[in-house]
């Protein structure tokens, strides 16, 4: 990589013994004589370091410092002066100056300067380009005013130590939320661990949570950390509190009262550090009302409400939504296929009840089973099954919606083959032999699969 270096002196001796020296390290300099040329060759220059004199004619070092901060407010520059005082090199400092070097200047000094700054222009880089991936990674896509409410009060909570409490439907990004104020938060660096409470049954949840000691119990063969342990330092997300023991609830207020824990089998104590996340797609005040759900325990974890809204809430960012989708899954190995407008406008108008994770369901289907290169609104037809006089019967209760609902791989192939079948039935206008004939398929197996998925033209087969 080329290394830019800006000498602004209105000495010229200094300036030419400086590029001297920062020549022989293979390094591009450019030198300027005032504060204004400087300014002037700053942007198209774009140095990553800037040697500024302190006392110049007309605009003086620290102006220029200044100056250029507002220009690039990155900028990495090292002041230089024959008569420095701690007043000018705090002021400088104040002012974004990267170090504060004394004339006669010692070409040890100034390497090992140029080096450290060098250097630190390479982390601050890094950093930034940690955080773009960060947020590329866990970016909240949409632009609607209820979306937007979100990433407002995400931004403002995750620089603090305070806890959140997430609610919202099932499938509304609830652990994006999660991950997202972790990103943001003074946390990032440390670890982000996650506790799904309501696939834990009841009487291992607190292992889980807090770890065991061997022999504690039947199976406990050895000591092991809990959920606890293993977030000291970061976040430990709690998604579906609402499930989690009373028991398993009474620990973990006393965790965040106390910031201790003991592991199961264990009287010792261990003291942890860690910021709790919740979410649950349940109405806790009901859960509280019932007795499942300990009201102190609330109060310690809703520090900070975020609610996350339904997808029929923001139905404006379905197509944003859409595209993003898209661009990730065909990134990712799947056919690159454009979505119509007329099909986008019709995912629009469907409710999702299974929220944003049925909708990337729903996009990564069509961009496998649609034919050819483009996805049309009879795609989407056959995806959201609105056409059951066409492809289903009266009774299938959303048609060839199955290919959203499928809950493991096999019910996915059954619904893919039945939409399949359906549309080259529908291409012979039903006549069952030119279909099996095209399908080069016997037309006792086309019978057999008709029966088996139920598949009838409207006013009858």
């Amino acid at each position: 990589m080329s290394r830019r270096v800006l000498i602004v002196d209105d000495e010229k001796g200094i300036r030419e013994a400086l590029k001297q020296v920062l020549e022989y390290e293979e390094i591009e300099v450019q030198t300027c004589a005032s504060g204004h040329e400087a300014l002037r060759a700053y942007p198209e220059f774009r140095p990553h370091l800037v040697f500024l004199d302190v006392k110049m004619e007309g605009m003086d070092g620290l102006e220029t410092l200044k100056r250029v901060r507002e220009l690039d407010p990155h900028a990495q520059v090292v002041m230089i002066s024959g008569h420095g005082t701690i007043q000018t090199a705090v002021e400088a400092t104040q002012l974004g100056a990267y170090d504060f070097l004394e004339k006669p200047l010692d070409t040890d000094r100034i390497l090992l300067t140029l080096r450290n700054a060098l250097q630190h222009v390479v982390l601050v880089s890094e950093n930034v380009r940690l955080k773009q991936e960060v947020h590329a990674q866990y970016e909240i896509v949409g632009s609607s005013k209820a979306i937007r409410a979100v990433i407002e009060r995400l931004e403002k909570v995750a620089p603090t130590p305070a806890r959140v409490l997430i609610t919202g439907q099932n499938g509304t990004g609830k652990e994006l939320v999660a991950r997202a104020i972790h990103a943001l938060s003074p946390r990032a660096a440390g670890p982000f661990v996650e506790v799904n409470c309501a696939a834990i049954p009841s009487e291992l949840i607190e292992s889980e949570l807090f770890g065991h000691v061997k022999g504690s119990f039947t199976g406990a063969f050895a000591d092991r950390a809990g959920k606890f342990e293993l977030a000291d330092g970061g976040t430990l997300f709690l998604d579906e509190i609402g499930d989690m023991s009373l028991s398993a609830q009474a620990k973990v207020l006393r965790a965040l009262q106390e910031g201790v824990i003991s592991r199961v089998g264990s009287g010792k104590t261990l003291t942890v550090d860690v910021r709790v996340i919740a979410a649950t797609n349940k109405h806790i005040e009901q859960e509280i009302r019932e007795g499942r759900f300990r009201e102190d325990l609330l109060y310690r974890v809703n520090v900070v409400p975020i609610e996350v809204p339904p997808l029929r809430a923001r139905r404006g960012d379905i197509p944003e939504l859409v595209a993003h989708f898209a661009a990730e899954l065909i990134r990712g190995g799947l056919p690159s296929k454009e979505i119509e407008p007329a099909a986008v406008q019709r995912l629009t108008a469907h409710d999702w009840p299974g929220n944003i994770r049925e909708l990337k369901n729903g996009v990564e289907r069509l961009l496998i089973l649609a034919a050819g290169e483009t996805v049309t609104e009879a795609d989407v037809e056959r995806l959201v099954g609105t056409a059951q006089g066409r492809w289903g019967t009266a009774d299938d209760g959303g048609g060839d919606a199955t290919w959203l609902r499928a809950a493991t791989f096999e019910e996915f192939k059954q619904a893919a083959e039945r939409a399949f079948l359906a549309t080259k039935l529908q291409e012979h206008d039903w006549n069952v032999s030119e279909t099996a004939r095209t399908l080069q398929m016997p037309r006792s197996n086309l019978y057999k699969k008709i029966e088996r998925y139920g598949l009838a033209r409207e006013g009858g087969a």
